[in-house]
């Protein structure tokens, strides 16, 4: 697979064997970047997640702090995709689509556009199910599952995990190195995901901007009113804050 901008601003390491015995904590943890920063603006607890987690491939930082990473976790959609693919392709920016099994499957001409023009596909699970309550061989079914159907069906083959819901375990990001991905958080986020009640596009647009740090991984959501409107925007800013998107 052709390395992107994105795959190089991230660190890599060798697959280990799905098979593999392990006695890794199983609880359950929320993530969450936090408010607190440091000097640079990136949260503390995306760089604690980096210090502790990185031996597993699980970032919340890249590598590359010159860079922002745009990435859009995709569980269903809502109508405005193809506007961000056009403002994307409009900007040329690359961005990373976390597709749960259900998208994949019912949103092929979106699916096949991404890959077209240059997007990177990440697993966000068959169901969506939260991996740290799930048995060691249904996690490892819970990705590989999507990560075959995405192969067969699209001829692509998916490297980065993003745990559903948010919920991780120490147990779950070994299986999920043991399945051959890497997992990637991220660093900044706002409540974009609620249809019924989107943020003001100023707003959304501030926080967005206000946010920027060396190495962010952004998170929004493809079913953002908001996010669709304000992207060109935001991306520009960025460029103008001195960042590569």
């Amino acid at each position: 697979m052709k390395m992107t901008p994105i795959a190089l601003a991230l660190i890599t390491a060798a697959a280990m064997p799905v098979n593999a015995v392990y006695a890794a904590d199983n609880r359950a943890i929320g993530y969450g970047q936090g408010t607190a920063c440091d000097s640079l603006n990136r949260p503390l607890d995306a760089i604690s997640f980096n210090d502790r987690y990185s031996d597993y491939d699980a970032y919340a930082l890249s590598a590359d702090e010159k860079r922002i990473i745009i990435t859009f976790d995709q569980g269903y959609e809502n109508g405005y995709t193809a506007k961000i693919l056009d403002t994307l392709k409009e900007k040329n920016v690359s961005a990373i689509f976390f597709l749960t099994g259900d998208y994949a499957k019912k949103e092929e001409a979106l699916v096949k556009r991404m890959i077209a023009e240059g997007h990177t596909l990440g697993n966000h699970g068959m169901t969506h199910a939260s991996l740290p309550t799930l048995s060691h061989d249904e996690a490892v079914n819970e990705i590989m599952s999507l990560h075959e159907y995405v192969l067969n069906n699209y001829g692509y083959e998916m490297q980065y995990f993003r745990f559903p819901c948010g919920e991780y375990s120490e147990a779950a990001l070994e299986t999920v190195q043991k399945c051959g991905y890497k997992t990637l958080f991220w660093s900044s986020a706002y409540v974009d995901w609620k249809t019924d009640s989107q943020p003001d596009p100023a707003e959304g647009f501030k926080k967005l901007t206000e946010a920027a740090h060396p190495g962010e991984i952004l998170l929004l959501h493809s079913v953002s009113a908001t996010n669709a409107e304000i992207l060109g925007n935001v991306i520009d800013n960025l460029r103008q804050q001195g960042y590569k998107v």
